[in-house]
């Protein structure tokens, strides 16, 4: 089933709205709906425990960007959460077999990064659970969660989702490490200006979908936000450790 761009209702100001198929097809994740979304849709965008900050990380697994995240998070003693596009973890199931030994949660962010708008639903679907049962055949474990490509939850996206048991999540803070002309001195700064006690934060451990060295830079970044969330006394760690439902 399709929705008409041209007749789509606005989102509504009630989270029962997030649970039912008649999200239009802009979605939470929209520019539009992105400034209230943490209002509106408090833990669909990932407020969970107050004390706690959910570290995450899509677009990969890159073994030319991963590793070096990887790196940093072990040497903090921290772990996160990776939603991986299925083709990624598909041409590197190694680097998803290590991760997951790690200790680190694997969930999911599509097959390939686009926006679900214009397919059918049985084509969403379908993506959505190759994506799933690839990074289950690889960790041996079911993921529980999903991040639509540039956090776009189309309606017809959200229904694969629920069929799928994998639960949708979007972000309370982003680096935006893609823009031009970004440095990990400006990707901490946009992360804090909306960092708060159980918020998400969203990097990503690729550039296959951004400019060239933006996962560098966004590892660049990480010390210095795992050290200021270590001032504010909160714990950083996986969404599964978030007190998310």
């Amino acid at each position: 089933m399709t929705t008409d761009w041209a007749t789509r209702r606005p989102l509504g100001a009630s989270c029962a709205v997030v649970t039912a198929t008649a999200v239009a097809y802009t979605g939470p994740g929209s520019a539009a709906v992105a400034p209230f979304r943490p209002r509106i849709f408090p833990r669909l965008s990932g407020y969970g425990d107050p004390g706690h900050v959910a570290l995450t990380f899509d677009d990969g697994p890159d073994p030319a960007a991963t590793p070096a995240v990887l790196s940093v998070l072990a040497e903090w003693n921290v772990h996160a959460t990776f939603f991986m596009l299925g083709s990624m973890a598909a041409a590197a199931p190694g680097l998803v077999g290590e991760l997951a030994q790690a200790g680190h949660q694997v969930a999911v962010h599509g097959w390939v990064h686009r926006v679900a708008a214009a397919d059918r639903a049985d084509v969403v679907y379908s993506d959505l659970a190759r994506a799933r049962d690839t990074v289950a055949g690889i960790t041996g474990q079911a993921p529980a969660w999903f991040r639509p490509p540039y956090g776009i939850l189309t309606s017809g996206a959200l229904a694969a989702a629920r069929r799928l048991k994998l639960q949708p999540l979007l972000w309370t803070s982003c680096g935006r490490e893609w823009k031009r002309g970004a440095t990990p001195a400006s990707v901490l700064a946009t992360v804090l200006r909306t960092l708060d006690g159980g918020g998400t934060v969203l990097l990503h451990d690729s550039d296959q979908q951004a400019r060239p060295g933006a996962a560098r830079t966004a590892r660049a970044a990480l010390p210095a936000l795992l050290a200021e969330c270590s001032r504010r006394a909160l714990t950083v760690g996986t969404v599964a450790e978030h007190g998310l439902r």
